[in-house]
């Protein structure tokens, strides 16, 4: 018998929009965006793939990341909105839903500490939650199916 998470009652969570998760926070550093993303925010633009990459991307590690110049991320507007948030990559529509920080102790350390939004809002069954940590992983895996994990099935 598998025992269940910590968080096996679920989770809490909603977005604050304080654009602190758009941020450099420590080893939250990098936004990784698979080829769909690529796509999307060069569309959202007005740009091609190719002038994108080549301007607003970077290759770290075999992975494309997107060119953050500052300590936010560049899409992050002066009123803390994002500005390409109907193109936002997949890293960003998961948050904090990530394989990675549904370790009790990342959770409620560095997660919390970025995210004024964690354990406010509605509840998010341990089904859910868990079930959009994997989409993510499978994302950018490039096992995709096209369905946006921040709005169900």
């Amino acid at each position: 018998m598998t025992p269940k998470p910590w968080y096996h009652k679920g989770l809490r969570f909603e977005c604050t929009q304080c654009g602190q998760c758009c941020a450099s926070n420590g080893e939250y550093e990098y936004l990784y965006l698979s080829d769909h993303d690529v796509a999307a925010l060069a569309a959202q633009l007005g740009e091609d793939e190719a002038t994108f990459r080549a301007q607003r991307c970077e290759l770290e590690e075999g992975y494309t990341v997107l060119h953050t110049p500052g300590e936010t991320c560049p899409f992050l507007g002066a009123d803390r909105r994002c500005q390409v948030y109907a193109a936002r990559p997949m890293q960003c529509r998961t948050w904090p839903f990530w394989q990675e920080n549904l370790k009790q102790e990342r959770w409620q350390g560095p997660v919390k500490a970025i995210c004024p939004g964690i354990g406010k809002g509605p509840l998010y069954s341990a089904a859910e939650v868990e079930r959009i940590a994997r989409e993510n992983e499978e994302w950018y895996e490039g096992e995709d199916d096209g369905r946006d994990p921040s709005r169900g099935s």
